[in-house]
Protein backbone atom coordinates (compact mmCIF):
# COMPACT_ATOMS: atom_id res chain seq x y z
CA UNK A 1 0.00 0.00 0.00
CA UNK A 2 1.57 3.17 -0.89
CA UNK A 3 1.66 6.62 0.83
CA UNK A 4 -1.26 9.23 0.13
CA UNK A 5 -1.41 12.53 0.27
CA UNK A 6 -3.97 14.91 -0.01
CA UNK A 7 -3.36 18.67 -0.69
CA UNK A 8 -4.45 21.73 -2.41
CA UNK A 9 -2.32 23.24 -5.07
CA UNK A 10 -0.55 25.98 -3.41
CA UNK A 11 -1.21 29.36 -4.59
CA UNK A 12 3.12 29.97 -6.29
CA UNK A 13 1.98 27.00 -8.50
CA UNK A 14 -0.67 28.62 -10.28
CA UNK A 15 -0.11 27.72 -13.93
CA UNK A 16 2.72 25.23 -13.74
CA UNK A 17 2.62 22.49 -15.54
CA UNK A 18 1.58 19.12 -13.39
CA UNK A 19 5.04 16.98 -13.33
CA UNK A 20 6.70 20.42 -12.31
CA UNK A 21 4.06 21.28 -9.63
CA UNK A 22 4.26 17.18 -7.82
CA UNK A 23 8.15 17.83 -8.36
CA UNK A 24 8.75 20.97 -6.38
CA UNK A 25 5.76 19.54 -3.81
CA UNK A 26 6.99 16.16 -2.83
CA UNK A 27 10.87 16.52 -3.99
CA UNK A 28 10.74 14.29 -6.92
CA UNK A 29 12.81 13.98 -10.08
CA UNK A 30 9.91 15.13 -13.20
CA UNK A 31 10.35 12.01 -14.70
CA UNK A 32 9.76 10.44 -11.64
CA UNK A 33 6.44 12.49 -10.92
CA UNK A 34 5.26 11.60 -15.30
CA UNK A 35 5.34 8.37 -14.20
CA UNK A 36 3.10 8.73 -11.46
CA UNK A 37 1.05 10.76 -13.41
CA UNK A 38 1.04 8.00 -16.15
CA UNK A 39 0.33 5.11 -13.90
CA UNK A 40 -2.85 6.89 -12.93
CA UNK A 41 -1.71 7.39 -9.60
CA UNK A 42 -2.66 11.11 -9.15
CA UNK A 43 -6.11 12.61 -9.16
CA UNK A 44 -6.85 16.47 -9.64
CA UNK A 45 -10.04 17.42 -8.85
CA UNK A 46 -10.99 14.12 -9.02
CA UNK A 47 -10.49 13.48 -12.24
CA UNK A 48 -7.44 11.42 -13.74
CA UNK A 49 -4.61 14.48 -15.74
CA UNK A 50 -2.51 14.51 -17.92
CA UNK A 51 1.23 15.26 -17.40
CA UNK A 52 1.17 18.69 -19.52
CA UNK A 53 -1.99 20.31 -17.54
CA UNK A 54 -1.29 23.31 -15.69
CA UNK A 55 -2.65 23.45 -12.13
CA UNK A 56 -4.77 26.26 -10.99
CA UNK A 57 -3.99 27.32 -7.48
CA UNK A 58 -6.86 25.54 -4.89
CA UNK A 59 -7.68 22.62 -7.08
CA UNK A 60 -7.35 19.16 -4.88
CA UNK A 61 -4.31 16.57 -5.74
CA UNK A 62 -4.82 13.36 -4.48
CA UNK A 63 -1.46 11.66 -4.83
CA UNK A 64 -0.75 7.83 -3.45
CA UNK A 65 3.48 7.46 -3.60
CA UNK A 66 4.15 3.35 -3.88
CA UNK A 67 6.58 2.08 -1.43
CA UNK A 68 10.09 2.07 -2.69
CA UNK A 69 11.10 -1.57 -3.76
CA UNK A 70 12.15 -3.68 -1.42
CA UNK A 71 16.05 -4.21 -1.70
CA UNK A 72 16.82 -7.74 -2.86
CA UNK A 73 18.90 -10.18 -0.81
CA UNK A 74 21.48 -12.19 -1.71
CA UNK A 75 20.54 -15.76 -2.97
CA UNK A 76 22.81 -18.08 -1.28
CA UNK A 77 23.48 -20.66 -4.09
CA UNK A 78 26.84 -21.41 -5.57
CA UNK A 79 28.43 -19.54 -8.91
CA UNK A 80 29.78 -22.02 -11.04
CA UNK A 81 33.24 -20.65 -12.29
CA UNK A 82 33.56 -18.22 -9.57
CA UNK A 83 37.27 -19.58 -8.33
CA UNK A 84 38.93 -17.67 -4.69
CA UNK A 85 42.44 -16.30 -5.21
CA UNK A 86 42.85 -15.83 -1.39
CA UNK A 87 41.20 -15.83 1.84
CA UNK A 88 41.83 -15.60 5.40
CA UNK A 89 39.93 -13.94 8.25
CA UNK A 90 39.60 -10.88 7.27
CA UNK A 91 39.49 -10.39 3.38
CA UNK A 92 38.53 -13.16 0.46
CA UNK A 93 39.78 -12.51 -3.40
CA UNK A 94 37.76 -14.31 -5.82
CA UNK A 95 38.33 -14.10 -9.62
CA UNK A 96 34.78 -13.66 -10.90
CA UNK A 97 33.17 -15.25 -14.28
CA UNK A 98 31.56 -13.35 -16.52
CA UNK A 99 27.63 -12.99 -16.54
CA UNK A 100 27.60 -12.32 -12.53
CA UNK A 101 27.02 -8.95 -10.37
CA UNK A 102 28.88 -8.19 -7.33
CA UNK A 103 25.53 -8.14 -5.14
CA UNK A 104 21.84 -7.90 -5.76
CA UNK A 105 20.18 -4.90 -7.51
CA UNK A 106 16.54 -3.84 -8.42
CA UNK A 107 16.37 -5.91 -11.44
CA UNK A 108 19.13 -8.27 -11.10
CA UNK A 109 18.09 -11.57 -10.89
CA UNK A 110 21.37 -13.62 -11.82
CA UNK A 111 23.98 -15.23 -10.03
CA UNK A 112 26.26 -12.64 -7.51
CA UNK A 113 29.70 -12.79 -5.79
CA UNK A 114 27.65 -12.42 -2.29
CA UNK A 115 25.34 -14.88 -2.88
CA UNK A 116 28.21 -17.38 -4.44
CA UNK A 117 30.43 -16.94 -1.43
CA UNK A 118 27.37 -17.51 1.03
CA UNK A 119 26.31 -20.48 -0.53
CA UNK A 120 29.83 -22.12 0.21
CA UNK A 121 29.57 -21.07 3.77
CA UNK A 122 31.79 -17.95 3.69
CA UNK A 123 31.42 -15.56 6.12
CA UNK A 124 31.30 -11.98 5.21
CA UNK A 125 31.25 -8.62 6.99
CA UNK A 126 27.48 -7.71 8.00
CA UNK A 127 28.55 -3.85 7.35
CA UNK A 128 27.01 -1.61 4.98
CA UNK A 129 23.48 -2.09 3.46
CA UNK A 130 22.44 -5.96 4.10
CA UNK A 131 22.34 -6.84 0.09
CA UNK A 132 25.98 -5.46 -0.24
CA UNK A 133 27.36 -7.29 2.65
CA UNK A 134 31.49 -6.84 2.56
CA UNK A 135 31.11 -5.57 -0.63
CA UNK A 136 33.91 -2.70 -1.06
CA UNK A 137 33.87 -2.34 -4.95
CA UNK A 138 32.28 -4.01 -7.92
CA UNK A 139 33.35 -4.87 -11.31
CA UNK A 140 30.12 -4.95 -13.68
CA UNK A 141 28.29 -7.86 -14.59
CA UNK A 142 30.40 -8.99 -17.44
CA UNK A 143 33.93 -7.58 -16.62
CA UNK A 144 35.81 -10.52 -15.24
CA UNK A 145 38.73 -10.96 -12.69
CA UNK A 146 40.11 -9.97 -9.53
CA UNK A 147 37.85 -8.71 -7.05
CA UNK A 148 37.91 -8.43 -3.26
CA UNK A 149 35.32 -8.60 -0.38
CA UNK A 150 35.44 -7.66 3.41
CA UNK A 151 34.80 -10.92 6.02
CA UNK A 152 35.78 -8.69 9.20
CA UNK A 153 33.56 -5.34 9.78
CA UNK A 154 37.56 -4.14 10.60
CA UNK A 155 38.41 -4.59 6.90
CA UNK A 156 35.17 -3.72 5.49
CA UNK A 157 36.01 -0.28 7.47
CA UNK A 158 39.61 -0.50 5.65
CA UNK A 159 38.78 -1.49 2.30
CA UNK A 160 36.35 0.90 2.12
CA UNK A 161 38.78 3.74 3.23
CA UNK A 162 41.06 2.46 1.20
CA UNK A 163 38.78 2.74 -2.08
CA UNK A 164 37.46 5.97 -0.96
CA UNK A 165 41.38 7.55 -0.80
CA UNK A 166 42.71 6.00 -3.99
CA UNK A 167 45.03 4.07 -2.10
CA UNK A 168 43.86 0.66 -4.02
CA UNK A 169 45.95 -0.24 -7.20
CA UNK A 170 43.39 -1.70 -9.62
CA UNK A 171 44.62 -2.75 -13.10
CA UNK A 172 42.89 -3.81 -15.67
CA UNK A 173 43.60 -5.31 -19.16
CA UNK A 174 41.46 -3.92 -22.16
CA UNK A 175 41.23 -5.03 -26.02
CA UNK A 176 40.21 -1.77 -27.84
CA UNK A 177 39.56 -1.20 -31.19
CA UNK A 178 42.09 0.74 -33.38
CA UNK A 179 45.11 2.28 -32.23
CA UNK A 180 45.83 4.73 -28.98
CA UNK A 181 47.41 8.19 -30.12
CA UNK A 182 49.27 8.71 -27.86
CA UNK A 183 50.63 5.31 -26.82
CA UNK A 184 50.26 6.07 -23.37
CA UNK A 185 48.14 8.72 -21.83
CA UNK A 186 45.80 9.73 -19.03
CA UNK A 187 41.80 10.26 -19.64
CA UNK A 188 40.76 12.91 -17.06
CA UNK A 189 36.86 13.61 -18.16
CA UNK A 190 33.49 13.38 -15.50
CA UNK A 191 31.56 10.55 -16.18
CA UNK A 192 27.25 10.52 -15.05
CA UNK A 193 24.35 8.79 -16.31
CA UNK A 194 23.43 9.07 -19.86
CA UNK A 195 20.82 11.59 -20.42
CA UNK A 196 19.14 8.87 -22.69
CA UNK A 197 18.19 7.42 -19.05
CA UNK A 198 18.80 3.78 -20.43
CA UNK A 199 21.33 2.49 -18.39
CA UNK A 200 23.76 4.04 -19.59
CA UNK A 201 26.92 6.12 -18.85
CA UNK A 202 28.90 9.22 -20.29
CA UNK A 203 31.48 11.73 -20.23
CA UNK A 204 28.98 14.53 -18.60
CA UNK A 205 29.97 17.67 -17.80
CA UNK A 206 29.20 18.57 -13.88
CA UNK A 207 29.60 14.65 -13.51
CA UNK A 208 31.90 13.03 -11.19
CA UNK A 209 35.76 13.71 -11.61
CA UNK A 210 37.00 10.15 -13.21
CA UNK A 211 40.43 9.38 -14.22
CA UNK A 212 41.80 6.63 -16.05
CA UNK A 213 45.68 6.02 -16.80
CA UNK A 214 46.31 3.44 -20.40
CA UNK A 215 49.15 2.37 -21.38
CA UNK A 216 49.60 -0.22 -24.98
CA UNK A 217 50.80 -3.11 -24.26
CA UNK A 218 50.65 -4.31 -28.06
CA UNK A 219 48.85 -3.22 -31.20
CA UNK A 220 47.53 -5.55 -33.40
CA UNK A 221 46.23 -5.00 -36.93
CA UNK A 222 42.74 -4.51 -35.85
CA UNK A 223 42.96 -3.95 -31.95
CA UNK A 224 45.31 -2.72 -29.47
CA UNK A 225 45.81 -4.18 -25.70
CA UNK A 226 45.75 -1.87 -23.06
CA UNK A 227 47.23 -2.03 -19.34
CA UNK A 228 45.25 0.31 -17.45
CA UNK A 229 45.26 1.83 -14.25
CA UNK A 230 42.10 3.31 -12.52
CA UNK A 231 42.66 6.27 -10.46
CA UNK A 232 38.48 6.60 -9.39
CA UNK A 233 36.54 3.61 -9.98
CA UNK A 234 33.13 5.27 -11.47
CA UNK A 235 30.68 2.47 -13.09
CA UNK A 236 31.50 1.86 -16.66
CA UNK A 237 34.71 3.77 -16.27
CA UNK A 238 37.15 2.36 -18.48
CA UNK A 239 34.21 1.03 -20.91
CA UNK A 240 32.77 5.47 -20.89
CA UNK A 241 36.22 6.53 -21.25
CA UNK A 242 37.59 4.22 -24.01
CA UNK A 243 34.58 4.93 -26.13
CA UNK A 244 34.43 8.64 -25.72
CA UNK A 245 38.07 8.30 -27.43
CA UNK A 246 36.37 6.12 -30.17
CA UNK A 247 38.24 3.18 -29.11
CA UNK A 248 35.83 1.33 -27.72
CA UNK A 249 36.29 -1.84 -25.59
CA UNK A 250 36.23 -4.77 -28.61
CA UNK A 251 32.86 -6.78 -28.21
CA UNK A 252 31.00 -3.70 -25.75
CA UNK A 253 28.16 -3.01 -28.51
CA UNK A 254 26.74 -0.63 -25.39
CA UNK A 255 29.45 1.84 -25.86
CA UNK A 256 29.58 1.25 -29.68
CA UNK A 257 32.22 -1.66 -30.83
CA UNK A 258 31.74 -3.15 -33.77
CA UNK A 259 29.50 -5.82 -33.67
CA UNK A 260 31.33 -7.42 -36.63
CA UNK A 261 34.80 -7.76 -35.15
CA UNK A 262 32.92 -8.56 -31.81
CA UNK A 263 30.94 -12.02 -33.74
CA UNK A 264 34.56 -12.50 -35.64
CA UNK A 265 36.30 -13.05 -32.10
CA UNK A 266 33.20 -14.77 -30.69
CA UNK A 267 32.67 -12.35 -28.16
CA UNK A 268 29.17 -11.71 -26.53
CA UNK A 269 30.60 -9.14 -23.91
CA UNK A 270 33.50 -5.90 -23.35
CA UNK A 271 37.28 -7.38 -24.33
CA UNK A 272 37.86 -6.49 -20.45
CA UNK A 273 39.70 -8.09 -17.38
CA UNK A 274 40.85 -7.07 -13.92
CA UNK A 275 43.96 -8.27 -13.76
CA UNK A 276 45.18 -7.18 -10.24
CA UNK A 277 44.19 -5.81 -7.16
CA UNK A 278 46.79 -4.87 -4.54
CA UNK A 279 46.47 -2.99 -0.92
CA UNK A 280 47.50 -2.73 2.12
CA UNK A 281 46.15 -5.76 4.26
CA UNK A 282 42.97 -4.78 6.85
CA UNK A 283 44.62 -6.91 9.42
CA UNK A 284 48.28 -6.86 8.87
CA UNK A 285 49.03 -3.63 7.03
CA UNK A 286 51.52 -5.41 4.47
CA UNK A 287 50.71 -4.58 0.85
CA UNK A 288 49.38 -7.88 -0.95
CA UNK A 289 49.15 -8.27 -4.18
CA UNK A 290 46.53 -11.00 -6.00
CA UNK A 291 46.26 -11.08 -10.13
CA UNK A 292 43.77 -13.23 -12.22
CA UNK A 293 44.39 -14.91 -15.98
CA UNK A 294 42.70 -14.39 -18.90
CA UNK A 295 39.30 -16.52 -18.98
CA UNK A 296 38.90 -18.54 -21.94
CA UNK A 297 36.35 -16.62 -24.38
CA UNK A 298 39.08 -12.99 -23.48
CA UNK A 299 41.80 -15.47 -24.21
CA UNK A 300 40.88 -17.01 -27.49
CA UNK A 301 39.63 -13.85 -28.91
CA UNK A 302 43.08 -12.21 -27.93
CA UNK A 303 44.75 -15.42 -29.92
CA UNK A 304 42.40 -14.50 -32.99
CA UNK A 305 43.62 -10.95 -33.13
CA UNK A 306 47.59 -12.06 -33.01
CA UNK A 307 47.02 -14.34 -35.59
CA UNK A 308 45.37 -11.94 -38.11
CA UNK A 309 48.33 -9.68 -37.61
Amino acid sequence: MGDQRSLPVPDGLEGERLDAALARLFGFSRSRAAELIASGEVLVDGTVPAKSDRVHAGAWLDVTIPPPPAAPMPVAEPVPGMAIIYEDDDIVVVNKPIGVAAHPTVGWTGPTVLGGLLGTGHRVSTSGASERQGIVHRLDANTTGAMVVAKSEAAYTHLKRAFKERTVDKRYHALVQGHMDPLRGTVDAPIDRHPSGDGRFAVVAGGKDSITHYDTVEAFRSASLLDIKLETGRTHQIRVHMSALRHPCVGDLMYGADPTLAARLGLSRQWLHAVSLAFEHPATGEWVAFTSDYPEDLARALRIVSDES
